[in-house]
């Protein structure tokens, strides 16, 4: 996935620095660093304050979580509860 942002020229000193910016037409492509990279198929939501653009991971969809929470294996039974009536305890 290609993320498409605007270059500030002002930056702090411990900021990381892009590796480089790619232009096209009237957008700007910016390669970040390994070490603070997504990763590939991670989609991003960009957010404008001012001069800073913050990039945050989107997390999952719905439909994303509900296919992940179907992976785990099923028991291959249930236990049932005990159908003994629990006892008054004093002070409660």
């Amino acid at each position: 996935m290609s993320v498409f942002t605007r270059m500030s020229s002002r930056r702090a000193a411990h900021d990381h620095r892009a590796q480089s910016d790619i232009r096209s037409g009237n957008s700007e492509a910016v390669r970040l660093p390994k070490d603070v990279a997504f990763g590939d198929h991670v989609e991003l939501v960009l957010v404008c304050s001012g001069d800073v653009l913050t990039m945050y991971s989107a997390g999952m969809t719905i439909p994303a979580m509900l296919e992940r929470l179907a992976l785990p294996p099923r028991p291959r039974a249930i236990e049932r509860r005990d159908d003994e009536p629990l006892s008054e305890r004093a002070g409660l």
